[in-house]
């Protein structure tokens, strides 16, 4: 059965309104988000999203959730049960099936160090909202113990026609409604071509130094 390939979202997305300004890119509208005190958002842009017709066919085009998700995930990163030691190829070729290539220039956020075992894995959480991103990035940034005034904040575009993921359902009574995540399954190569230090206002009583990585997956 021949794959589909997702609406680019970008193009119906943006330009984007924020705070009385324009914004005709994600990266553009990340960058503004960062250099303004006081956290993003993520509501809002979930609103815009969840209004946008493009979004609407992705996430009607997904059969999958977050429970799945979830335990897709955790059968992924379990290294000492034996017994199901052939679980995660199972799960991941039934997701597979219904997995859809992702549009080309496309933009795509994640949050944190990129996981040495990506690249080997081909399995990326990444999420489409920017607000999101950064509130992602904070909490992990408060949760570490080797340099807590760090940001790390990525962002993706894709590049290769073969890249092959799905976007999650998630159920819109909730906060999860505010992830907006895309699961990225399979593609050929993913390249850092920038690496940028920003410094943000307070957030805080210190000031933040946001690390901005920018990606192409192919």
């Amino acid at each position: 059965m021949s794959k589909l390939t997702l609406l680019l979202l970008d193009s119906s997305l943006y330009p984007q309104s924020w705070q009385q300004q324009t914004f005709t890119n994600p990266p553009a509208l990340l960058l503004a988000m960062l250099m303004t005190e006081g956290m993003p958002d993520a509501e809002a842009f979930t609103k815009q999203l969840l209004d946008n017709e493009a979004y609407q066919d992705w996430i009607n085009s997904s059969m999958f959730g977050r429970y799945l998700h979830r335990n897709f995930t955790a059968f992924y990163r379990q290294t000492e049960d034996s017994f199901n030691t052939d679980m995660p190829a199972l799960f991941r070729r039934e997701l597979m099936r219904h997995a859809q290539y992702l549009p080309l220039e496309q933009v795509l956020f994640f949050a944190g160090d990129l996981a040495k075992n990506v690249r080997q894995t081909k399995v990326l959480i990444t999420t489409l909202n920017p607000a999101t991103v950064i509130i992602n990035a904070q909490q992990l940034s408060a949760k570490s113990t080797i340099n807590n005034s760090t940001m790390i904040i990525n962002q993706i575009v894709i590049k290769g026609k073969q890249v092959l993921g799905f976007p999650i359902r998630h159920n819109k009574r909730t906060s999860e409604r505010l992830r907006n995540e895309v699961l990225i399954l399979d593609f050929q190569e993913l390249r850092l071509v920038n690496e940028v230090n920003i410094k943000s206002k307070k957030r805080s009583n210190i000031d933040e130094t946001i690390l901005l990585r920018s990606y192409e997956l192919r």
